[in-house]
C-alpha cells in the first residue's frame, strides 16, 4: 500500500449521475487497494436521486416507482451501510477514498472523523452543530443537516457524506430519511437563510478533511 498519506481533492463538475460516480470510486479505491493511486477525495453534486443502502426498510419509500420517475428522481440500491436518503442539487457531496491501514482500522473511528470535520466546517460559515447520541451524521438545533453512509473494502473506504447546503426539501418529503421518522431534516439555507457557493462549500470541506487527516 501507499505509505504517503497523500489524498489528491477531485472536483466534479456539473451534476453526477450516482452510477458514474460510484463507478469512479470503485475505480480509485481499487488502485490505492493495489498501491496504484494515493487517497482521493471527490466532491460533486448529484443529479437528483434516492439511494437505498443496506438497512433501508420498504415502508421508508413513502411513494410508488412510477412518483419517484416522475418527480425525475432515480432510485438506486447501494452496498453501504444504513437506510434511505436523498442526493441531489444543492447538496453537497462527498467521497472520501481512504485506506484507513495509514490512520486507524476501525469504522466506527473513520465515522466520528467525518462528523468532526463535517461540524467544523459548518462552524467555519456559523452554524452551531454536533452530532446526537444514537444516531450518525450531523445535526443542529433545526434538524439533521448532514448524512453520512459509508463502505470500506480491505480497509479503503468509498461512499461518504452529504451536506445539505440548498436542496430541494420537497424530495426529502418523499422518504423517510435515514429511516429515522421522528426527526426532521434541514440544510445550510434553513438555518442561514442563504446558502454559500457550491464551490466554496467544496473547498471548506476538503480543506477541513485534508488538514483534519494530516494532523491524526
Amino acid at each position: 500500500m501507499c505509505a504517503e498519506r497523500t489524498i489528491e481533492v477531485i472536483h466534479l463538475p456539473g451534476l453526477v449521475p450516482y452510477r458514474e460516480a460510484f463507478d469512479l470510486q470503485v475505480q480509485r479505491r481499487t488502485a490505492v487497494e493495489a498501491g496504484d493511486a494515493t487517497n482521493a477525495l471527490f466532491t460533486l453534486q448529484h443529479a437528483p436521486v434516492i439511494t437505498c443502502g443496506r438497512h433501508t426498510k420498504t415502508e421508508h419509500l413513502l411513494h410508488p416507482d412510477e412518483a419517484y420517475a416522475k418527480a425525475g428522481i432515480e432510485l438506486v440500491q447501494v452496498d453501504r451501510g444504513g437506510d434511505v436518503t436523498y442526493h441531489g442539487p444543492g447538496q453537497l457531496t462527498a467521497y472520501p477514498i481512504l485506506d484507513l491501514g495509514q490512520w486507524t482500522q476501525s469504522v466506527n473511528w473513520y465515522l466520528r472523523q467525518l462528523e468532526t470535520v463535517i461540524i467544523e466546517m459548518l462552524g467555519e460559515f456559523g452554524i452551531d452543530s454536533d452530532r446526537l447520541e444514537g444516531y450518525t451524521g450531523v445535526w443542529t438545533k433545526e434538524g439533521k443537516i448532514a448524512q453520512i453512509g459509508i463502505g470500506v473494502h480491505r480497509w479503503v473506504t468509498f461512499h461518504g457524506v452529504a451536506i445539505n447546503a440548498e436542496p430541494d426539501m420537497n424530495h426529502f418529503a418523499m422518504i423517510i430519511p435515514c429511516g429515522i421518522p421522528d426527526k426532521p431534516v434541514t440544510s445550510m439555507k434553513a438555518v442561514l437563510g442563504e446558502s454559500p457557493s457550491m464551490p466554496e462549500l467544496q473547498q471548506v470541506f476538503a480543506d477541513k478533511l485534508v488538514h483534519h487527516l494530516s494532523d491524526l
